[in-house]
């Protein structure tokens, strides 16, 4: 899993993944500015957690950490979205609500941008289809989410 801010470092070791033949590429969401650009550059296969940054808090906006614009990059370069689902299990209460907004939030973007989804860390398969599901996934999304 590749966990730097700096894009060109990204790139560097994305490419040194490449030359490793590695299977399955990670990157750490980290601002929006780095994840805009790095799914822009593509060649690599989930970006995970755009969800958990931290963001301004507004009554009216929730600020998922993705953006019509980056969800269509993230479609026209393969690159899938990847939902940590491990973590919700160690937030309290108004942390976890938070964060589900901004994960419905993102399954919607991706649905309307016809980008992938993946759940990553999960304990129980037929539980966490149902919270996709339950969080406005499609039964298409939130079962290519698991392949």
């Amino acid at each position: 899993m590749i966990n730097t801010t700096n894009i060109e470092q990204a790139k560097k070791e994305i490419k040194e993944a490449e030359k490793r033949k590695e299977r399955l590429i990670i990157v750490k969401a980290q601002n929006v500015d780095f994840n805009r650009k790095i799914l822009e550059y593509g060649k690599f296969n989930i970006l995970l957690s755009p969800e958990s940054i931290e963001s301004k808090k507004s009554l009216r906006n929730i600020d998922s950490g993705m953006d019509y614009v980056m969800a269509r990059s993230a479609e026209k370069n393969k690159v899938s979205i990847g939902i940590n689902l491990g973590v919700l299990e160690s937030l309290d209460k108004k942390e976890k609500a938070v964060i589900l907004g901004k994960i419905k939030q993102n399954i919607k973007l991706c649905k309307k941008a016809n980008a992938k989804i993946k759940a990553l860390n999960y304990k129980d398969k037929r539980d966490a289809v149902s919270l996709l599901l339950s969080l406005g996934a499609s039964t298409k999304q939130a079962a290519e989410a698991f392949d």
